[in-house]
Order: C-alpha cells, then structure tokens, then sequence
C-alpha cells in the first residue's frame, strides 16, 4: 500500500527543507562488511541431485523441465544457504512443486504480477522454529496476500513468547534475484529456529552481562566481532534502563544504515511487525533482519535498511532519525489501528500515537450524560436507595450506548485531516524546542511547519464547519479538551515505556464528579491503560491492579476505571483527613493475558517520566512542562500490588530521584528498606481499638463480660490484631476458611494461638469447644450442628454466617465490600425488631454500605464508621512517608533499615511514636463524634457526623494551606514541632527538618495539623473566636 497524498506531500516539503543540512551528529560508523557470517552449505549440489530425482519420480512437473525449475530455484532466486542447511529434502521439493503451480496460476491469468508465493513450514509438534518464504516488493507493506500477515505471525507465535527458559531467533533476508523474468518481485525468506542456550548462564557482574555467556550457539558462530562488540554495548544499556535502546550506524562506503534495538523480553509485542510498516512509511527496504534472544532475557533486533531507488521521500541520512524516534512510540504501541497499513489515512506514526492516545481518552471523557440527566437528578433524591439505583442505572446505560470503542474509532478513520491537525495543535504546545537548536530541524519538526497551525478559536470553527454530525463532532471535540488539558507528557521523550499526561482537572463534568481532583495522570501502553488522581497537592494511595476474569469483565471494567478510580480517591480523601496527605489513587487495567508485574513496572516508570526532569541527551531530555512546579506523588499497596512497592522506590532511585525515592512508596519491605508494616506492628487495629475501648468508657462496660462478633479471622492483619490486642467473650469468628462458633465464648488460648501463627480458623482445635460449639469449613457438606441444625453446604453457610448471631459487639475485620447492604440489612435485626448487636465498629473497608449503616443507627445501634475506625493504616503511612522525606539516604539506610536482622534504637523508637500519634488522633476523633451526637440529643447518624466531620476538617485544612498563618515563623515551629514525632526531631533538629521537607508538604503538614487539632477540640461548631484563641497558642512548643 503506498503512501497517500497528504502524507507524501508532506514528507516531500520536509526532504526539500533538509536538503541543507549534512546528517545527525549523533552518527556512529562502521565498515562495509556482513555483521554476520554467511553460511556455506557444502552438501548443497548433493542435496539439488536428490531432490531433482525426488520431484521427477512425484511427475507433476514434466521431467523435461524439472532440471531448470530446481537449478533456478537454487542458484536463480539467491536464496540463503541457511534454507538448504535447514530444511529436508521433502519440505524443499514440495516448496519448489508449490512455486511452479504458482508460475501455472499466474500464466493462465495472463498477469505476471499474479505470481504470488507462499511457502512456509512450521513445526508445530516439535516447537524447533519455522521458514516462511513469500513474493514481496520492496519498500512496501502490503495489506493482502503472504506478506500482509507473515511478521505479524511470527511476532504472535514465537517472538512475543520467547522468554529465556523458551526462545526463539529469526534470521531474514530478501533475495538478491527476482521471482520470473516479468516480475520485479523478489523473495522474502524467514528462518525461525529455537535458541540453545549454555546450561550455566553465571551471574552478572556489576550488572553488566558478558553477551557471550547468555548467547545461543548459532549466533556466536555467525556474528563477526563487530556484531558481537555493538550488541555488547546495547546489552549493557538495556540493563540498567528501563525502556528501549535503539542505536543507528551509518555503513561506510554506502547509503546503507543499520538500526539496532535491545530490549526486556515481554516489554513490547507485535513490535518486529510494526518496525517495519514504521521504516516502510518512509521509503526504505531492508536487505536483511536479524532478532537475537539472550538467556538473561534480553531481546535484540537488527535492520539493514536502505533507500528505495527513486522515490519521492527524505534523504535517508535524516529520515533515519525520525525512525529512531518513532521506534520508541512503537515500542509503546505497536498495535494502532490509526497506523498503516490499518489506517487508511496512513498518519505518521507521532499522529497515530496521538490518535490512539485522543481515543482512549474520548472513550473515558466524552460528556456523555448531559442535560437531561442532570434534570433527572435534581428531581430524585440520591440518599433514597430505590431513587439512586434508578440514576446509577441510567448513568450507566447513557454511556455505554452513546460513545462505543467503536463508533470513536470510526470517526477518528473518517476524519484523517481534522486529526493531523488537532495534533499539530498538541505538538505546537509540547514539541521539545531543544530538538531544533541541537540537532538542526527533525522531520517532524518539518512535518509541523509544513501545516498551518489553526488557534484554538479557528480550529473549533474547522471543526463545527466540517463535521456534521453531532455525536462526531462531540468525539473530535474530545481532542481539543485532551489538548487543552495536558500540562506535561512524555509523548516526545527519546525513550519510554509507556505514554503518560498530566492532565488539568478543570475539563471534568460537574453533574458526574461534583468534588474537583488536584491532579490526574492518564498513562496509556500497549498492553494496560491506567490513572492516578490525588485530591490535594500533597496527597497518597494505593495504586490498584484491576483484573479481568474474560472478555466481558475486561469490556466492563474498562468502561468502568476512571469512575472506579475516582471514587476510590474520593474515599481516601476522607479517610486522610488528619495527616499532611489528602487521597489519592492509582489504577491500572492490564489486557486480557498481560503480565499485571510488568504493567505496573511500565505505569511507574512513565509517570516517573513526569516527576524526574530529562537530563541525558537522547534517553530522558527536557519536557514542555506546563505545571511548572516541582511535583510529588506517593504510592501504596493495594490489591494486587503489595509486593511491588520495593522495586518502586528502588526504581525511583535509579532514575535520579535521590530526595524522594524513600518517600515514593509505602509498605516497603521494614528490613532492607525501613518500611513499617502495619501487621507486624498493628497499625490499623490500634485505632479499631481505640472506638471499641471509648465504648466501654462511656457506657461503663466491663470487656471480659462483652460478647463479640469478629469477620476476617486469625490469619489476616486486622483479623488476628483484634484478638491479640482484646480480652472479651468472641462468640463467633468467621473467616475465608469457615466459621468458628461458642455461644459459652470460644476458648481465648487456643483463638491467641492461631493468631500468633497467622493461620485460620479450620486449624482450631475442635477438643477445646464448648457443648455448643462447633466448626463448619467451606469445604464440608451436609454437617449437623449441636442444634440439630443441618449446614447442607460449608461455603453458603459462611456466606451469610454474619447475619446469623447476636452478641453486644460486632467487629467486621475483613469480608467483601458492602457484605451488609440494603437489601440484606433486616436480616440484622430480629422479628421483634430489636438488632442483633447493640455496638458496631467497621474495621474492614466498606463493609456496611451507607444505607445499611443509616438504617442500623435508626435502630439505636452505636456504629462507628470504616472512615473513622480503621484510619491507624492512613496515620502509620503518613509516618513512613515522612522519614523518607526528613532523613538523607546514608541517615534513612542507618536508622530505619536492619542490620542483622534487629531494628535500630531509632526504629524502634519511631514505631513508638507511630503508634501513639494513631492512638491518640482515634481518641480524639472518637470524643468529637461522641460529643456532638450527644450534644444534638442523638438526632443525627454517627455515620453522618463522621462524614461532616472529614469533610468540614478538610475545608478548613484547604483554607489553612491557601492562608498567611503558615507564614508566621513562631507559629510553624511551634506546630511542627509537635506534628512531627519527637524521635525524628530529636534526630534531624526541627530547623534541618524545614530545610529539607519540601515547601508544599510542610504547608500541609502544618494545615492538617491546626485543622485536626482545632475541631477535635471545639468540634464542628467551632466558632472563629474559639479559632481566634486556638491559634494564639500554636506557637508555645
């Protein structure tokens, strides 16, 4: 398929703009001789006699003829000897019968060009590798017939699935003569063949691999020691980066260039494919490719390309630059359908990219609720369960039949023009203006000035002239909005892994997110897309791994992430309403059968592509960076990531991030990083304690005569906390591997036994049951209790076990979200209307929905919230983020690192600290909402208070943060020096303190602090004179 016009066009203004400028000054040379040896098969005449009598005996060419068809098929077409050297005897007389039917074809046609061969083998069984031969033009991708799916195949079958333990190599070359006498055509050969690697692969030392030791046999007996030296080089790059390398060399004595792409195995896929539509789209042919598999799981691709005689394109000397950078965007997405040959607008590869990137954004963006919806909602009451079900409802089905994957991708394909410029219009703000003064102008600098930038007014009355339809007009509309909200991206950094933006917030809809983000990041590659939005400036979260169980769940849930993620952020952010940290969320959603490891290491390092300035030519440059301010994030676990958050900070290290990579992530490994895990040290539970403690207070209970309730049993962190921390009467525990019941109390040594080996409760010891008692496990059938009652199925019995027992106390510290919800809440209640527990305190996330929590406290149930009970988690984070800002490295790796295994006398002392910051933030919060529910005659929902709560503290602590008080010296350092636990002051000294924590986070440190401090102790109704008098005193230490 060629070129089209516009394109070509373009291309051609870019050549006649160049032709002044000599070359790259980033050239490298290297002589004009093979990189790899050419094999000389020495049994090749015996092999040609044996098969001439093989193909004469079969008698379906005529005997007279079959002499010339063998000699033409083994000295005419210039085939590699590695094909004779490969394949038998049978395969090679069955490929030249194939080739002469093909020759017959074509002939009763009367069109030589309908000569088309298609020859190949693969061996299935086996798994030893392939050979493919095809009729192929050169400089041309073709979209049918051989050559349309023969590299996307290869890539499918055997390169995107090489990994070191099964790995394949490929060595391809064009024929140096031509098909028949009437056809230019020559052919392509591919040879496939698995990679035998030495049985003892050694270590690297200092990170550095010496190639030879991780190489397949053939290929160190092929490659020259020019080769052996350049991939050497490359080798080593790739191991202490994180995305591609990709190195050019001119050929000395010729027009020739030779690319050379290393890379992690299972970093990309489909990319040896899209290589070479990417160097067809700029008119050169390549003699030979070479992809190298290496047992340390490296990957290496080699191109000779050169230019196609003749044809109307740039000089090759600087079109293989643009390769070179375009190499990196298809490193990233090397299956767009907005890229040749599946586009038939045929953008660039940079325009394609932008429309891949315009698309998802479109799918997750395009307002698509609009005024009507918003008249539904001001008419329904969304506190009323039936009503809200209704707007979710209708939410829902507005925006999965308006704006479809599909139906954005179809006017994208239909408006090629109004997308070049909508990325010319990007480019203009985010193209990197060092890339013209140091390397003279790029093609694709070119490429812009050869297309009349539109201002913003002009190009949206381009587009209402244009596009007629409505629904078309919203999706390029889209475009525009994604323009005009990035503020910084890695779209033109030499080397990436995945594509990341930095998006304004302000493009949201209020109708759909009423509370506005601070800041959302969109990151997009090949195999995952994911966000991460933060509520505050300072802010922190878990990023998320959202998996997909099929087809159908992958479709909802993509429609569903950035929904999701908002409103897991929206979550946290009341959650952090006492600490420095606002909330915020990361989400990432991998392809159906990606790996969810490398999804999250691509997420991290492009998003690191925005935090750490460029400064090294060539890898990572300078960005146009909109925002303009320093900017920090800070990640935690969540579900599926908890055992990534190492490599995370290290990572953040390696990319240059020195102040901040302790900082970068939370739930680090305590011993080899200084995290401090909240199991070990039962952070979370600490404050679940603290609610159940101020109950006892206040009504006057004793806790041994209290009977109890517990979800999440004795192998979780909350679940086996909550028993060792208490001392009442568990009646029952249910957890992942049963139910555990004694209405006399289960036996408390045999429950702290299990909890201290963190196992669940199908190890109980049955012996030390009461005469009531009894086990049921997930796994049992048909088990009788001492009831009479008969558990027909173990796991449907513990799926409603929560709703079956009554006791005083209920402590939920683990079970699905929403486990109590409207729809199940009576069951909590008996026929006499009286609850089945008189106090409740949510320790797992989310078990109670709102509904169910208002209509439990209707009922006189004293419920404490999720939000307010289980923060210890939140403060003990916010604690670990802290010292990773305060301390320098060699300081953080003495004090909060192990050494022989034993925790420092700092450590221990910080944990400390921890602890009773998390205590007594809980006390106080726990007082405030007793007061005021007490002081309003118990007429509004505890649930209700603590909402009101979190968000009047995080009004005043956004107040506090945009006010001058901070700007008082006494006043900072008397609150710093009390929001800062005493053990880091006494180490650093306060006045070290404010030189090193960050301006922002300091402001929000001290903000969180007054604000916390404020209405916990004047609680909500506090008045600006009670402020006035609070504020007076901040600065006595």
């Amino acid at each position: 398929m060629s070129t089209p016009d516009p394109t070509r066009k373009i291309l051609s203004a870019a050549t006649h703009a160049l032709q002044g400028n000599s070359g790259n000054s980033e050239s490298q040379r290297v002589e004009n001789a093979p990189g790899y040896t050419t094999p000389v098969f020495k049994g090749k005449d015996e092999q040609r006699v044996h098969v001439e009598q093989d193909i004469a005996t079969k008698g379906f060419i005529p005997r007279d003829l079959v002499k010339g068809e063998v000699n033409w098929f083994y000295n005419g077409l210039g085939i590699d000897d590695t094909y004779f050297q490969t394949e038998s005897r049978e395969v090679i007389a069955d490929h030249i019968m194939a080739l002469f039917g093909a020759k017959i074809m074509a002939f009763t046609k009367h069109d030589p060009r309908a000569l088309v061969i298609d020859l190949e083998r693969i061996d299935e069984k086996g798994g030893s590798g392939a050979t493919f031969i095809h009729s192929s033009a050169p400089g041309l991708t073709t979209t049918e017939g051989p050559g349309a799916t023969c590299e996307a195949r290869i890539d499918e079958l055997f390169l995107d699935k090489s990994t070191p333990e099964s790995a394949y190599r490929l060595e391809t070359f064009r024929s140096t003569g031509a098909i028949s006498a009437a056809s230019s055509q020559q052919l392509r050969c591919y040879f496939v063949t698995k990679c035998h690697f030495p049985e003892n692969v050694p270590a690297a030392a200092q990170g550095k691999t010496d190639i030879r030791t991780v190489s397949d046999k053939t290929f160190v007996e092929r490659a020259t020691k020019n080769t052996l030296d350049i991939y050497q080089k490359v080798m080593w790059n790739v191991e202490s980066r994180h995305g591609p390398v990709i190195e050019v060399f001119e050929v000395e004595g010729s027009r020739e260039h030779r690319m050379v792409i290393g890379y992690k195995q299972g970093g990309t896929s489909k990319f040896f494919s899209a290589l070479s539509n990417l160097y067809h789209f700029y008119s050169l042919y390549s003699a030979r490719k070479y992809v190298e598999q290496f047992a340390n799981g490296i990957t290496i691709i080699s191109l000779y390309l050169s230019p196609l005689p003749n044809a109307n394109a740039p000089p090759i000397e600087h079109s293989i630059w643009q390769i070179k950078k375009e190499a990196s965007l298809l490193f990233c997405l090397p299956d767009n359908p907005f890229f040749l040959p599946k586009s038939p607008g045929s953008h660039a590869v940079q325009e394609a990219t932008y429309a891949y990137c315009g698309w998802i954004f479109a799918q997750h963006f395009c307002n698509r609720l609009g005024p009507s919806y918003l008249q539904l909602k001001n008419i329904l009451n969304e506190n009323d369960p039936a009503h809200a079900e209704v707007l979710n409802d209708i939410k829902r089905r507005f925006r999965e039949e308006t704006f479809t994957r599909e139906s954005i991708e179809q006017v994208i394909q239909a408006y090629p023009e109004l997308i070049r410029l909508l990325y010319v219009n990007f480019a203009m703000t985010h193209y990197p203006p060092a890339d013209v003064k140091q390397q003279g102008p790029t093609l694709s600098y070119q490429r812009l000035q050869t297309v009349q930038p539109l201002s913003d007014p002009e190009l949206y009355d381009k587009l209402r002239r244009t596009v007629p339809n409505k629904n078309d007009l919203q999706v390029l509309e889209a475009f525009l909005i994604f323009n005009k909200s990035i503020l910084k991206t890695n779209f033109y950094q030499p080397t990436k892994v995945a594509l990341s933006f930095r998006l304004a917030p302000e493009f949201l809809p209020e109708v759909e997110y009423p509370k506005k983000p601070y800041g959302i990041f969109i990151v997009i590659g090949n195999d995952f897309r994911g966000f991460h939005i933060r509520f505050k400036d300072v802010a922190r979260g878990g990023i998320r791994i959202v998996r997909s169980r099929n087809r159908e769940n992958y479709s909802i849930n993509q429609r569903q992430l950035f929904d999701e993620n908002y409103g897991l952020a929206s979550t946290q952010n009341l959650k952090n309403k006492d600490i420095p940290e606002g909330g915020a969320k990361g989400t990432i959603l991998p392809a159906l059968g990606a790996s969810p490891r490398l999804c999250f290491e691509k997420y991290v390092d492009s998003i690191c592509d925005l935090l750490i300035p460029g400064q090294t030519p060539g890898i990572k440059e300078q960005i146009v960076d909109l925002y303009d301010k320093p900017e920090l994030l800070f990640f935690g676990p969540d579900e599926g990531t908890a055992d990534m958050m190492d490599w995370a900070a290290l990572h953040a290290r390696a990319r240059g991030a020195e102040n901040w990579w302790k900082s970068f992530t939370t739930g680090k490994s305590a011993a080899t990083l200084g995290g401090v895990p909240h199991d070990t040290y039962g952070m979370t539970s600490l404050s679940i304690r603290q609610y159940v403690l101020g109950i006892y207070r206040q009504l006057g209970l004793r806790e041994k005569d209290v009977t109890k309730v517990q979800t999440g049993g004795p192998d979780g962190d909350l679940g086996s906390n909550e028993i060792l921390l208490s001392n009442d009467k568990t009646v029952a525990v249910i957890d992942g591997s049963g139910v555990l019941a004694d209405p006399a109390g289960i036996n408390r040594e045999e429950l702290v036994r299990l909890a201290k080996l963190r196992i669940p409760v199908s190890n109980f010891n049955k012996a030390k049951l009461g005469k009531d008692g009894y086990l049921v496990k997930v796994e049992d059938q048909d088990v009788k209790l001492p009831s009479g009652e008969v558990v027909i199925d173990g796991t449907d019995f513990r799926n409603g076990a929560h709703l079956r027992f009554k006791a005083d106390l209920f402590v939920p510290c683990g079970g699905r979200p929403e486990a109590v919800n409207i729809s199940n809440v009576a069951a909590l209640v008996d026929s006499e209307g009286k609850p089945h527990f008189k106090y409740v305190v949510e320790g797992a996330n989310l078990f109670f929905s709102q509904q169910a929590r208002l209509f439990l406290e209707k009922r006189k149930v004293v419920l404490f919230k999720d939000s307010s009970a289980n923060k210890g988690g939140v403060t003990s984070s916010s604690l670990e983020v802290l010292a990773g800002l305060a301390l320098a490295t060699n300081e953080y790796i003495d004090c909060m690192t192990f050494e022989g295994g034993e925790p420092s006398d700092f450590y221990k002392s910080y944990v400390k600290d921890i602890q009773a910051k998390i205590a007594g933030n809980a006390t106080s919060e726990f007082q405030c909402i007793w007061k005021e529910h007490a002081r309003l005659g118990g007429s509004k929902p505890r649930t209700t208070i603590s909402d009101e709560l979190s968000t009047t503290l995080n009004n005043l602590q956004a107040e506090l943060e945009s006010s001058d008080l901070f700007d008082d010296l006494p006043s900072r350092k008397g609150v710093l020096s009390r929001a800062i636990p005493k053990t880091l002051v006494d180490k650093v000294g306060l006045d070290t303190l404010m030189q090193r924590l960050p301006e922002p986070y300091q402001r929000a440190l001290f903000s969180s602090w007054v604000s916390s401090h404020f209405i916990y102790k004047y609680g909500v109704t506090g008045s600006s004179v009670d402020f006035f008098h609070f504020a007076r005193d901040l600065a006595h230490h």
